[in-house]
């Protein structure tokens, strides 16, 4: 966890700075990406909220995404990560949203997806969506990897 922190204070320093906002939609990071964020003392400043939507009932109910919105994606993808991360930002009206979807481990997911796998996006002034494959069956070493993955990806953007 104080990689994740280390990752967070540089982040929360970047959107103080700017004062700008964020909300955040992870699914097999299942909250590290929130805690992380929260850890980092002044978090009201910046955090507006965060979900973790781990099952189709919790895509529906916290992201208002019904399953006719689905048609044309499938969890744990880029065009569904970027989806998330912009329905975080628009539902908080934040100046970023942040996403990550994939397979902790320690098997696939049902789309076929190797454990180890996940999708994160950034919405924002600037954007970019991208996939992580750690090649790893360690379910907290992966959630590990997805939120601190998805830290560096908007620092990196709130960096540009």
């Amino acid at each position: 966890m104080k990689e994740l922190i280390g990752i967070a204070e540089q982040v929360a320093a970047k959107l103080i700075a700017r004062k700008q906002t964020i909300a955040v939609a992870e699914s097999s990071g299942g909250g590290l990406i929130s805690a992380s964020l929260l850890a980092v003392p002044g978090a009201s400043a910046y955090f507006l909220g965060g979900a973790v939507v781990y099952t189709r009932d919790a895509r529906r109910v916290l992201m208002d995404i019904s399953d006719e919105g689905m048609k044309g994606f499938r969890s744990s993808s880029e065009p569904y990560a970027k989806l998330l991360a912009e329905q975080m930002r628009s539902r908080f009206n934040s100046d970023w949203g942040l996403s990550e979807t994939g397979a902790a481990g320690p098997t696939g997911n049902r789309y076929g997806d190797a454990a180890g796998h996940s999708c994160m996006a950034v919405a924002g002034p600037v954007s970019e969506v991208m996939t992580l494959e750690t090649g790893s069956g360690d379910r907290f070493a992966n959630m590990q990897m997805f939120a601190a993955t998805a830290l560096r990806l908007l620092l990196r953007k709130l960096s540009e």
